[in-house]
């Protein structure tokens, strides 16, 4: 299962509205990627299909596609949004990763 935040549902609705998707029927697709200073990166964006190699999680009222590529990568991880000056923006909180950056956009297994 993949979670989101209070904070980060608030951050994503209203993201999603100004980008012209709708928070109750769309989705926020999470991925990993190739790249990063730690070996893998997270990829964060929206979406209005979801395809048959897509698995939906639902929590707080967002509504999260994860490819199954990346799904062993995600599973327990909390998509959480850290705003105000010293805020670093969304942060994912993945207990699988076993080393992230500072900048808390790569990781590693």
């Amino acid at each position: 299962m993949i979670k989101v935040s209070p904070d980060a549902q608030k951050k994503v609705s209203q993201l999603m509205l100004d980008e012209g998707f709708n928070p109750i029927d769309d989705f926020v697709r999470v991925g990993v990627k190739s790249g990063g200073c730690s070996g893998l990166s997270y990829d964060l964006s929206f979406d209005n299909a979801k395809s048959e190699q897509d698995r939906l999680f639902e929590d707080n009222q967002i509504k999260i596609l994860v490819d199954k590529k990346s799904l062993l990568y995600l599973l327990g991880t909390t998509l959480e949004y850290s705003g105000g000056l010293n805020g670093k923006g969304f942060v994912f909180n993945n207990p699988n990763a076993e080393r992230t950056c500072g900048c808390g956009e790569s990781f590693s297994l």
